[in-house]
């Protein structure tokens, strides 16, 4: 069998790939009926060359293979019809923007496995850039406080070699005595407290968090039964509300007042309550000045994420008062960090990774008749046009109806 790493195509560029030139060598060495191939690639972190000395060859048409690796979406125009495509579709939402690429993929009769649909059995997923957002996004997190209080000046990540650099540089900021929310309890809240680790802050439980100050910055991390409450004031349960969060309210309030600085590595489900509205934030006693927003759920949750930002101007003010975006540090604003593709930033240590954890998990169903069901629930459209039975809910996003 033959897998190709295709290019990327979207823009702004991303530099990521599926499998480094050397994780190509350990594919091929565990897998002998895998073959890999390469297309061209001018801007793909790791050089033609690489893969070329990796054994991989490079082609400017990789048709020949019958399975394509990518990372973000492929342009609807360059898809090659009856392949095999795994790549973030962003179209398992209903995202509007993409109804025209799964319509083509659909035309084209290919099938495509989105990486994000790639679980265990219980719906857990296996692969993904998480754990990268969460150092990217705690790390530019601390980026933004040094410009908001010019007291100190880290690089970007992008112009750093790897993640070593980026932890290096850490190694020369000193921090005031701030109190940091942490949310979430997933790859990216990880990554996020890697960061934190390293930068020897330390950990303190709820109540202390809430009721003492400190001389040294120190962190709480928090997880949904801390932010959230049931309404009719009963005992929660953890399972309950990710089942059905009706009956809850935020509880968020509460560190809201007594934190200084948000990092956000919850995951949000659809009608659980927002952590803070706009009318929180106008509530004299809201004291977070600083929200490194790595979910990014744009008018939603945290009240302040009003828009996506970039990697090239990744900090953005708002104001509680007008509602509106202002300069990340205009006075009385909270300073809002919400790049959207963070793991871009870390593109080698992202990419390789990545590489592991699709090797580990993936790879073995091509060669085992998919015995754990991998690919069987990971496959959303069929060699003959149509959505398998688990996607058979985005027919209506395809036939314009949502």
């Amino acid at each position: 069998m033959t897998f190709a790493l295709i290019k990327e195509r979207k823009n702004p560029p991303d530099r990521r790939v599926v499998f480094s030139p050397q994780a190509c060598q350990e594919v091929m060495e565990a897998f002998p009926e895998a073959r890999i191939i390469a297309e061209h690639s001018d801007i793909r972190v790791f050089p033609d060359q690489a893969y070329q000395i990796a054994g991989v060859p490079v082609l400017e048409d990789v048709s020949e293979a019958s399975v394509m690796l990518g990372v973000k979406e492929v342009p609807p125009s360059a898809l090659i019809p009856k392949k095999k495509y795994f790549f973030f579709s962003h179209t398992i939402k209903k995202q509007p923007y993409n109804r025209g690429l799964l319509q083509e993929i659909l035309k084209k009769k290919i099938e495509l496995y989105d990486h994000e649909t790639i679980v265990k059995a219980n719906g857990g997923r296996l692969i993904g850039f998480g754990r990268y957002a969460g150092l990217v996004g705690a790390y530019n997190g601390f980026r933004a406080l040094g410009f908001r209080q010019q007291t100190f000046i880290l690089p970007k990540a992008e112009n750093l070699p790897d993640l070593r650099a980026m932890k290096q540089a850490l190694n020369d900021i000193t921090l005031p005595p701030l109190k940091i929310v942490l949310t979430g309890s997933g790859k990216v809240a990880k990554g996020a407290k890697e960061i934190l680790e390293h930068l020897k802050i330390q950990k303190v439980a709820v109540e202390a968090f809430l009721n003492e100050e400190f001389t040294t910055p120190v962190y709480c991390h928090i997880d949904v039964l801390d932010y959230n409450k049931r309404s009719d004031g009963a005992p929660g349960s953890r399972k309950e509300f990710y089942k059905d969060p009706s009956g809850y309210e935020s509880d968020f309030m509460r560190f809201a007042k007594a934190g200084d600085m948000l990092i956000t590595g919850h995951f949000y489900g659809q009608g659980a309550p927002y952590l803070f509205t706009r009318e929180d934030v106008k509530d004299s006693a809201f004291n977070l000045k600083l929200v490194a927003d790595i979910t990014c759920d744009i008018d939603g949750p945290i009240a302040c994420t009003v828009r996506p930002s970039t990697i090239a101007e990744p900090f953005y003010g708002y104001d509680p008062t007008t509602e509106k975006e202002t300069a990340f540090d205009a006075p009385g604003a909270i300073t809002v960090m919400a790049v959207d593709n963070l793991p871009c930033e870390l593109p080698k240590d992202a990419s390789e990774g990545f590489g592991e954890m699709f090797m580990e998990a993936v790879l073995p169903a091509f060669f085992n008749d998919d015995k754990e069901g991998i690919l069987e629930r990971a496959k959303m459209t069929t060699a003959e046009g149509t959505l398998t039975q688990r996607f058979s809910y985005l027919q209506d996003y395809v036939d314009g109806i949502e």
